[in-house]
């Protein structure tokens, strides 16, 4: 008898355990982001191995056999959704155009010497740039020269202002309206147009979750809205695979720069724990029309965000 009590607190521990992460798997399964915490717990969904591994661990020491099979259960639903999420189908048409995309988070403005850097370094085509306000786009403006003559901006301070800049003639777009500023704008890529659009929805805080599936969905709409021509979506979508707004995004026929390249699980936020413990929210989507030869994620100082760079090849569809 006193052996049988002493093995309660290990079962209900692992049962404990299982509920939670069995909530947060359900809502994986069923296609929906659920109610906080749901949607941030989703954002590290990998990292829901190690409670339902002790979960599992708890209940082999205790003998409470229904705990085994449960935990087996959870932890092989986990183990499945670590696979990456949507299509990776190329283009085979020739070559058209290459072009060089990044994209930061600049956090409030106080990463923008960092950027500045990083444009000077990598050279991109085409950047994306959150958070950027006048002192933000001031400072773009002066350290990078001539060498973007085309630009879009949400001019706005804090985390509201955006900008995107090109070396490619742009004609301006209505953009994606949020709370916070997402531009777009139409490419003139070496005589082939490219719709480009910048994301920043709202983070799912607490009480703002119903906001950032509305978000969300907004730029599921623009990405289902111009299926036949180049499209280039990226920034922050403070969204990972694992939740369904992002997803459906992805299913409108986007597929995930990152992922081409072998990087899907990388995190990007936040940098200063990415190496042990992060989640992969700032991406480059791009239609079918591109093949991505290379992602990079740089560190930033002043930013909780890491930057990505990507190679990317405009084909003509067969």
């Amino acid at each position: 008898m006193t052996q049988h009590r002493g093995r309660r607190p290990g079962a209900w521990c692992a049962g404990l355990l299982l509920t939670g992460v069995s909530a947060v798997v359900g809502c994986r399964i069923a296609g929906t982001d659920g109610i906080t915490p749901v949607p941030q717990l989703l954002a590290f969904l990998p990292w829901l191995l190690a409670p339902a591994a002790f979960a599992l661990l708890c209940a082999l020491l205790t003998r409470w056999w229904t705990g085994v099979v449960w935990a087996v259960a959870v932890l092989g639903l986990l183990a499945w959704y670590l696979e990456p999420y949507g299509r990776t189908g190329e283009p085979g048409g020739p070559p058209l155009a290459a072009l060089r995309v990044l994209t930061a988070n600049v956090e409030f403005g106080h990463a923008t010497p960092g950027l500045v850097r990083a444009v000077r370094d990598r050279h991109p085509d085409i950047v994306f740039v959150q958070e950027c306000d006048s002192g933000c786009r001031a400072a773009l403006e002066h350290g990078t020269g001539s060498r973007y003559p085309h630009r879009r901006a949400v001019e706005a301070d804090g985390s509201r202002g955006s900008l995107l800049l090109s070396r490619y003639p742009l004609t301006p777009a209505p953009g994606v309206h949020g709370t916070l500023g997402m531009p777009g704008a139409v490419a003139d890529v070496h005589g082939h147009a490219v719709r480009l659009q910048l994301a920043h929805p709202v983070p799912p805080l607490p009480g703002r979750t119903g906001v950032w599936r509305r978000e969300l969905g907004r730029l599921s709409a623009f990405a289902a809205a111009g299926p036949r021509t180049p499209t280039v979506l990226a920034g922050d979508f403070n969204a990972s695979q694992d939740h369904a707004g992002f997803r459906h995004i992805l299913d409108t026929g986007l597929t995930d720069a990152a992922r081409l390249t072998g990087h899907d699980r990388v995190p990007s936020w936040p940098s200063r724990t990415a190496s042990v413990i992060g989640v992969q929210i700032d991406h480059v989507l791009v239609s079918r029309d591109f093949t991505a030869a290379g992602a990079r994620f740089l560190p930033l100082a002043g930013t909780d965000h890491r930057a990505l760079v990507v190679d990317l090849t405009l084909r003509r569809r067969s």
